[in-house]
């Protein structure tokens, strides 16, 4: 004879659904959010490519004036060259010291950073 069992334990359909709902707007929150952590990513890893052309700009003049006696007419020019996973130079702006770095280019997703977020300018003097 088969017996019985009451008061089985275990989800009802309705609690299985919230639960799923729940994690439906869970997803929905968290993907565009995960979306745009990976473009912020991408802008600080350029950043970080900008700073080392700065570094390397600042560097190259330094030596420049070690080499010549102080003599402050150095030509500022250079294209590419690598820094990491990017490429790029740096060029004079100004007489006065103004220097332009750009990234020209880097790995796959480098085509999605927006131009403006791609150089930058700043003084050696």
């Amino acid at each position: 004879m088969k017996k019985l069992v009451r008061n089985e334990e275990g989800f009802t359909l309705i609690e299985i659904i919230a639960v799923l709902v729940i994690l439906g707007i869970m997803a929905a929150v968290a993907i565009p959010k995960f979306a745009d952590m990976q473009q912020e990513a991408r802008n600080k890893a350029v950043e970080g490519a900008i700073a080392a052309i700065k570094s390397q700009a600042t560097m190259d003049y330094a030596q420049y004036l070690l080499e010549n006696d102080g003599d402050t007419s150095w030509e500022v020019t250079t294209t590419g060259s690598t820094y990491g996973d990017f490429q790029g130079g740096y060029a004079a702006t100004s007489a006065d010291g103004g220097v332009t770095v750009t990234v020209t280019s880097g790995p796959g997703w480098f085509a999605q950073v927006a131009a403006s977020e791609t150089s930058a300018a700043f003084s050696y003097r």
